[in-house]
């Protein structure tokens, strides 16, 4: 048996339990896979659902069957009984936290192939003292990495970020030349080494969405793209990267597409977001990209509005976990030193 996926269920109040047990049970699903989570929330999950699964808890990764109609269950913890659903909760923020320190920790040691995780939340992790906007941050620390980025892909854009979470202000205030080449840099890496989705070539072309209208309108719009995107993308290619812009947001997500790059490098998140959500929330994928081991994840959040009721889409899901097997079988993950 192929080193397996591990899977984070997420936020226990959020829907990550239940598209966690449907994609478990999806027959699309191709690669073996363990569940990081608490068994008592998958299985009422899997009553929620309508899932027809046995989960059986296990201590190690050696004890998994991998067994038709059984999910194994990585038991990290016991949450409370009386864990309300659909609400921000600090034990369930804490015990999200604890479901992916152990899946970086299984990955850094080489136990699993990749890491795939289902959302947490973000205020829910405030609440627990832990201060972490999200997963990549998590990710990012725990693996001792800092030269990383978040990626968004599906099957038609890949879309790197260069601020995350943060406001619109600070995120634009934090903008620099050496973080815009640093994150240029790492795309090229990272599709040069084939470790995102799709095509990738000895020479990507990536292009770099610009922050400000039309570019900026040479400064009449404001000096950023100017000042601080423009001397990036000449030392990038200084570098023998295949980089062009800074281009008008507003059409370069559109060239993309048509085919003309193969991947954008947008400046702040909803900017890179919305084009990539905009063709469906169920084909996308993130992707942390310089972390020394695969991580991918649905594009979307714990919908506490949804929790409960038994009705979320596990497509993203799915195709995080199709994506993970893929990239993890194109570069084995290797062992932390």
């Amino acid at each position: 048996m192929t080193r397996p996926i591990a899977l984070t269920m997420g936020d226990p109040n959020g829907i990550g339990p239940e598209i966690t047990v449907k994609a478990y049970a999806d027959p699309r699903r191709r690669p073996p896979v363990v569940v990081i989570g608490d068994p008592a929330t998958l299985a009422r999950a899997c009553r929620i659902t309508g899932v027809d699964l046995t989960v059986r808890p296990i201590a190690s990764l050696a004890d998994a069957a991998h067994a038709p109609g059984v999910l194994d269950v990585l038991a990290e913890g016991t949450l409370p009984e009386d864990l309300p659903l659909g609400t921000v909760d600090a034990r369930a923020g804490a015990a999200s936290f604890h479901y992916v320190r152990r899946g970086i920790e299984l990955a850094l040691g080489g136990e699993v192939r990749a890491l795939t995780t289902a959302p947490i939340n973000k205020e829910a992790l405030r609440r627990a003292g832990l201060p972490y906007p999200g997963h990549t941050e998590i990710l990012a620390e725990l693996s001792g990495t800092s030269d990383y980025a978040m990626m968004m892909a599906n099957d038609e854009l890949r879309i790197v970020l260069v601020t995350v979470h943060q406001s619109l202000r600070t995120a634009i205030d934090s903008l620099t030349t050496a973080r815009e080449l640093e994150i240029i840099r790492l795309t090229d890496r990272t599709l040069r080494a084939g470790r995102a989705t799709g095509p990738s070539g000895a020479r990507p072309r990536i292009a770099v969405a610009a922050l400000n209208p039309h570019a900026g309108e040479n400064g009449l719009f404001g000096r950023e793209d100017l000042d601080i995107i423009e001397p990036a993308v000449r030392a990038a290619r200084r570098d023998g990267i295949d980089v062009s812009g800074p281009w008008p947001a507003d059409t370069v997500f559109m060239r993309a597409r048509a085919g003309e790059f193969d991947a954008v490098v947008a400046q702040y998140h909803d900017q890179g977001l919305i084009p990539v959500k905009y063709l469906g929330l169920e084909h996308g994928v993130n992707i942390t990209i310089g972390l020394p081991f695969v991580r991918t994840s649905v594009d979307h959040g714990t919908a506490f509005d949804l929790a409960g009721r038994g009705t979320a889409d596990h497509t993203s899901l799915l195709t995080a976990l199709h994506h993970a097997d893929d990239l993890s079988t194109q570069v084995p993950a290797t062992p932390a030193a």
